[in-house]
């Protein structure tokens, strides 16, 4: 599958999450995850989406390897980031325990950032071939 539609599919299921996180703090009238409803749709949801659009119409022929790893470190940053804060707005876990996993969360999510804005930045840059 092209990276686009990994994105695409991976975006739909965050929005699907997301949507049924805010229908069930609408039906309990309990607005406790409101934190991580948000980010599960904006970090989840719109960036997978805008990452996937970006391969579709930018990079057609990205550097495989770096693309997977863009890949890989943003998902798993959007899976640890929203479940932690589920955890943490839940009163499931104190904020002590997840704090660690929240940075090292949120440093993923830049650090794909930073992947994809290379990768933006260096395609139409290689040379055509002779």
């Amino acid at each position: 599958m092209n990276l686009d539609k990994r994105y695409l599919v991976w975006a739909l299921g965050y929005a699907a999450v997301g949507l049924a996180l805010g229908i069930y703090m609408a039906a309990s009238q309990s607005h406790a995850e409101l934190v991580t409803h948000t980010h599960i749709l904006l970090v989840g949801f719109v960036l997978s989406f805008v990452y996937g659009i970006i391969h579709k119409l930018w990079l057609q022929q990205p550097a495989r390897a770096l693309a997977n790893v863009q890949f890989v470190v943003h998902q798993a940053g959007a899976i640890a980031i929203s479940v932690a804060l589920f955890l943490l707005y839940g009163g499931l876990v104190p904020a002590t325990t997840l704090d660690p996993i929240l940075g090292a969360a949120s440093v993923g999510i830049l650090l794909a950032l930073l992947l994809m804005l290379y990768m933006v930045i260096r395609s139409g840059t290689e040379k055509a071939p002779a």
